[in-house]
């Protein structure tokens, strides 16, 4: 078996916001889209900080799919174009898809309401990565034209403060199972019951 799964080091994430850069990039992503986000805790605007100054912090939360053993969505999917696949991704049929996103608890799926428009005026990242037609659901695949390939998530490839630990949590000599074994790992809305396979470590 297989799961693949990303632990996130918070101590080691600055913020910059390459990870959603990179996503975009490699996936495609419309203009007004993203697939990943970088979040600043305790914070309603972007890049806030929390506290008076001058007595103030700032921390941020990378948000993505959390490609969860138990997906939320892929539950209350009508046409089975939600799915989990063999190596333990939440991934998306844009054949069966009919946009439904309710249901993910942590807003990580993103409705393509119009006809995609990209400020270059063509394509561009992967040429692996399918287009997707208005209508649809989006959000991150773990990168899978790249993962099955035995390369690791552009997000994790790009991000600057090695904050990103990419692997198998099935095998419990990868890098990423010794982070969740050893690193006081936490998931999002542990309550929920969907247990993410994307996990942080403060």
């Amino acid at each position: 078996m297989t799961k693949l799964a990303i632990g996130i080091n918070l101590r080691r994430c600055i913020g910059c916001n390459t990870c959603a850069v990179a996503c975009k990039m490699q996936n495609n992503v419309p203009d007004g889209m993203l697939w990943n986000r970088v979040l600043t805790e305790g914070c309603e605007q972007f890049d806030g900080a929390e506290g008076v100054y001058p007595h103030l912090t700032r921390t941020y939360l990378p948000l993505a799919c959390q490609h969860c053993e138990n997906p939320a969505c892929e539950r209350v999917c009508p046409t089975g174009a939600t799915y989990k696949d063999e190596k333990g991704r939440v991934e998306i049929d844009y054949d069966r898809c009919i946009g439904c996103m309710a249901a993910c608890p942590y807003n990580a799926r993103t409705f393509n309401w119009n006809e995609p428009v990209r400020a270059t005026g063509a394509a561009y990242g992967d040429a692996r990565v399918p287009e997707r037609s208005r209508g649809v659901m989006e959000k991150c695949t773990l990168c899978k034209e790249r993962t099955d390939e035995g390369e690791v998530p552009m997000c994790v490839h790009c991000c600057p403060g090695d904050a990103r630990i990419f692997g198998d949590l099935d095998d419990p000599d990868s890098a990423v199972s010794r982070l969740r074994r050893e690193g006081s790992a936490e998931v999002l809305l542990e309550e929920k019951g969907t247990r993410p396979q994307v996990f942080y470590v403060r």
